[in-house]
């Protein structure tokens, strides 16, 4: 049952992030930073972590999961670090995804050839 309510958020996630690319005129960009956007509110309002334990990791989809990633690391940081804390915590919240993502990235690039052909 666990990987059919995984199945179904995941899929219900994909398909509003569709019918958005294909029925609005909004670029893809700001699709994906208001998903980041819409998982720090959700973490802000408390509704991410229900939505999680219901959805299981689906619903820690690499954008919406980013965004309350960020709100965590920021909210901690404030609470220890005070102002400071709002420049540094969404940084050392994300730096491991962030990181994996660059080092991919590269790896990816010497395997396969990077240049657009003209």
């Amino acid at each position: 049952m666990d990987y059919f309510t995984a199945f179904i958020i995941g899929g219900l996630i994909c398909a509003i992030v569709q019918i958005l690319i294909d029925k609005t005129t909004l670029l893809p960009g700001r699709i994906m930073v208001g998903l980041v956007v819409l998982g720090t509110i959700l973490c802000a309002l408390g509704l991410y972590e229900p939505l999680l334990e219901f959805a299981g990791a689906d619903a820690s989809v690499p954008l919406l999961g980013f965004g309350n990633v960020l709100f965590k690391g920021v909210k901690e940081a404030i609470e220890t670090d005070g102002f400071l804390g709002l420049f540094r915590g969404g940084f050392s919240s994300s730096a491991v995804g962030i990181s994996a993502a660059l080092i991919f990235s590269y790896i990816a690039s010497l395997i396969f050839d990077p240049r657009a052909d003209s």
